[in-house]
C-alpha cells in the first residue's frame, strides 16, 4: 500500500484518563500555503468539520471553544469562545442552514451553534448515564445522530429544514456486537456516517477495531467483513469510499466498501510525518484536513495536517 509523507511549513489516551518533500499537486486540491495548519492558542483538540467553501471548524477539545479556518491561506484562530464547562469532540457543519453540531463528550451532551451569529442554538442532554462520552455526529437530512462511546447508544436529534432544532432526543439501543457492554477503561461506538440516502448508518467500534452497519429504525447491527482497524475513531463516507482515522497508529486507512455494505478492503495508507495522533478528519475535493490531537504529548501547538485524498 502506499504511503504518503507532507512537508511541514513551519493525549485520545489522556482523554480516557480524564475519563475514568512536495506540496499537494496542483490537480488535487485548490492553492493552499502549507501542509500543516496551527490552531492559534488551542490547548487541545479533536474534532473537524468541513464548512463553505474551503472553510473548516476545529474544536478546542477540553473548553469546548470553537476554530475556524481555510485550507486556502493556511491560518486558523479562536471563532466562538463558549461558556465555561462544555466540551467538543466530533463535529459536523450543516451549511445550508448555518449550523455547527457539536458532540459534548464527558458531559453527556450535544451542542448545535449558528455559524453566522456565533450564537448557541442547542444545548442538548443526550444521556445522563454515569460516564457517558458523547463523541462523534453524522448530519442526516432531517437532523443528527450522535454516539455515545461508553454506552451502546445512538441519540438522534431531529431539525426542521429551517433550522428548528426539536428538543426531544430519540434514544437508539444498538442490539448485537457493537452494543455490548463495555468494561470501564473501554471505547466502544466512535465515528459515525450515514449511507443508502440515510437508511444505514456505519458506526467505527474502537475496542473491536470494526465498523459497523447500524439499522437506524431498529438497532440492528452487523459488522463489516474483512476489516481490522486499530484505534479506529472518525470516519467519512463518500459513495463507496469510506475514510478510517485510526488515531495512535497515526494513519488514516482508504476502505472499499461493498455495494450492500457487508465487507470492505482496504485500498490504501494515507500516512504523514506531522500526524501526531489525529482524530477526525473533513474533505474538502481530493485533500483530507486531519486534526492532530496529541494525547499524552508534551504542549505544543495542535495542528490540522492536509493531505491526499487519494480517491
Amino acid at each position: 500500500m502506499r504511503r504518503v509523507q507532507r512537508r511541514t511549513a513551519v493525549g485520545f489516551i489522556a482523554l480516557l484518563a480524564l475519563l475514568l518533500p512536495t506540496a499537494l499537486p496542483a490537480a488535487a486540491s485548490p492553492p493552499f500555503r502549507d501542509d500543516v495548519i496551527v490552531l492559534d492558542g488551542a490547548k487541545s483538540a479533536e474534532g473537524i468539520a468541513a464548512g463553505k467553501g474551503k472553510t473548516f471548524y476545529a474544536g478546542e477539545l477540553l473548553t469546548g471553544d470553537i476554530f475556524r479556518g481555510d485550507i486556502r491561506d493556511g491560518k486558523a484562530k479562536r471563532f466562538i469562545d463558549v461558556p465555561k464547562g462544555r466540551m467538543a469532540v466530533g463535529m459536523k457543519a450543516d451549511v445550508r442552514r448555518d449550523l455547527l453540531y457539536v458532540a459534548g463528550g464527558g458531559n453527556g451532551k450535544a451542542y448545535i451553534y449558528n455559524t453566522e451569529t456565533k450564537a448557541t442554538v442547542a444545548n442538548l442532554t443526550l444521556s445522563t448515564k454515569k460516564d457517558s462520552f458523547i463523541n462523534d455526529v453524522v448530519l442526516t437530512d432531517d437532523g443528527a445522530w450522535f454516539t455515545n462511546s461508553k454506552y451502546g447508544e445512538l441519540y438522534q436529534v431531529k431539525v426542521s429544514r429551517w433550522g428548528e432544532v426539536r428538543k426531544a432526543v430519540r434514544t437508539l439501543t444498538v442490539k448485537g456486537e457493537a452494543g455490548a457492554a463495555l468494561a470501564p477503561a473501554d471505547f466502544g461506538l466512535n465515528g459515525i456516517a450515514a449511507a443508502r440516502d440515510d437508511h444505514v448508518l456505519i458506526v467505527a467500534h474502537t475496542k473491536n477495531k470494526a465498523l459497523y452497519r447500524v439499522n437506524p429504525w431498529n438497532g440492528e447491527s452487523s459488522r463489516i467483513q474483512g476489516l481490522n482497524l486499530e484505534f479506529v475513531d472518525g470516519i467519512l463516507v463518500q459513495g463507496s469510499t469510506l475514510w478510517a482515522v485510526q488515531n495512535m497508529a497515526n494513519k488514516i486507512s482508504r476502505v472499499k466498501l461493498a455495494g450492500d455494505l457487508s465487507a470492505g478492503t482496504v485500498r490504501d495508507v494515507i500516512t504523514s510525518k506531522h500526524f501526531d495522533i489525529p482524530t477526525t478528519v473533513a474533505k474538502f475535493g481530493d485533500t483530507l484536513a486531519a486534526v492532530n490531537a496529541q494525547f499524552n504529548r508534551p504542549a505544543s501547538p495542535h495542528e490540522v495536517v492536509l493531505v491526499p485524498a487519494d480517491d
